[in-house]
């Protein structure tokens, strides 16, 4: 995706039903030793930055279930919508775990660090009306029969994007991105 000059947005979705994205298996997990789990959590980290650093707009459709890895995901790309019944959470510390995929860095840059401290420390889930008003998604829509609202409203606003100058598009991420690091 990276490379190809056609690509202008991308849109992350769930072909499962209910679920955005349910992170890691933690059975499999628990079967890792050490070194094994360290691995895992740095390819794992990696692919979110590869995410983030997609030259294009990257927006997740949040149709479900976004929890620890699956909220991660999400908050490597650039904008995120939900539908009012997902529920999200970094959920990681109510299993004894800490969010490695880049989760402790992005979410209080979304949502501020008061704010990102409590949702991590309580491992608390979120629906996306609440995402929505504390700014970890930029839309939350409510749930249509097809459970695809969230995508639905990500290909509007993708739609919205296209038209756009493809440079100055991948400037302004580029631009965004450098000065939130200083």
């Amino acid at each position: 995706l990276r490379f190809d000059e056609k690509v202008r947005v991308v849109v992350f979705k769930s072909q499962v039903k209910g679920v955005f994205c349910a992170g890691a298996d933690l059975k499999e997990r628990s079967k890792m030793d050490d070194a094994e789990v360290g691995l895992f959590v740095r390819r794992l980290r990696n692919l979110m930055d590869e995410i983030a650093a997609l030259p294009v707009p990257t927006i997740a459709a949040i149709d479900g279930y976004a929890l620890g890895g699956g909220l991660e995901l999400a908050l490597a790309c650039d904008l995120r919508v939900a539908a009012s019944s997902a529920k999200m959470g970094l959920i990681e510390t109510t299993r004894g775990l800490l969010p490695g995929a880049g989760g402790t860095q992005r979410l209080p840059r979304c949502v501020g660090i008061g704010l990102a401290k409590e949702l991590i420390f309580t491992g608390r889930q979120i629906d996306g009306q609440e995402a929505l008003a504390m700014g970890l998604v930029n839309h939350s829509v409510p749930q249509n029969s097809e459970g695809d609202a969230a995508y639905q409203r990500a290909l509007t606003l993708a739609e919205e994007i296209l038209p756009r100058a493809p440079f100055a598009v991948k400037m302004g991420k580029l631009a965004i991105n450098k000065g939130m690091e200083v």
